[in-house]
């Protein structure tokens, strides 16, 4: 679904990452851990082509973006939901408006939008939050929203970037199992965070980085 071979990221002043070679099968989730600017979110940013590789390769759902048109991009992250650390909601639209969003760039029909907005919202338990606009809500459940919007085109892959770093404990406990429940309707699920607290115990993949490197991979 998702492999990096040798793939390296340098900037003016620094290199964000170095020869890095993962793969994650279809169907994962699989959490990448580090330090700050350690180079998680440029990781990230590399899969849905905010940034471009410098050197090595990265396939993503048989596409090689290296070899990738610019015409081509819109497709491809049309099958990657993103998750920002920063939520990036739309404070002028309300819930609903601000999940429908994708939906609507896409010419979805009012009935069909509506039905999958509601069930986005019902996966992250906020169906009761519709109309509410995003500076009325928690930082959880700010979350939560980004989450539903992120899933509401029912993308083969999700990407989150510290999808917990704004909330308490017990919020984002609560968090990392919306991702679980996801990723068992058959999401690929990559997780950025430098919290080890949400990957213990999980039995899931924990790619560790550290200055740009691979410094090891375990369970959690």
């Amino acid at each position: 679904m998702i492999d990096f071979k040798d793939v390296s990221k340098h900037y003016d002043n620094h290199t964000a990452l170095r020869k890095i070679t993962i793969s994650v099968s279809k169907g994962e989730m699989v959490f990448i851990t580090g330090p700050s600017g350690s180079g998680k979110t440029t990781l990230l940013k590399l899969i849905y082509l905010s940034e471009k590789l410098d050197e090595g390769h990265i396939t993503v759902s048989e596409r090689e973006l290296e070899n990738l048109k610019d015409s081509e991009i819109p497709l491809l992250r049309r099958n990657i939901g993103v998750v920002f650390q920063d939520f990036k909601l739309l404070n002028n639209r309300n819930v609903f408006e601000n999940i429908a969003l994708a939906l609507r760039i896409r010419g979805e029909d009012d009935r069909e939008l509506k039905s999958r907005v509601f069930d986005a919202l019902k996966i992250v338990n906020l169906r009761h939050k519709a109309d509410s606009y995003p500076q009325a809500l928690s930082g959880g459940e700010q979350q939560r929203v980004a989450i539903a919007r992120a899933i509401v085109t029912e993308p083969p892959i999700i990407l989150a970037d510290e999808p917990t770093g704004n909330v308490d404990p017990d919020t984002a406990a609560g968090i990392i199992k919306t991702f679980k429940d996801i990723n068992a309707r058959g999401s690929t699920i990559l997780i950025a965070s430098h919290n080890r607290e949400l990957f213990r115990n999980t039995g899931r993949r924990v790619f560790k980085l550290e200055n740009g490197n691979l410094a090891g991979e375990e369970l959690g």
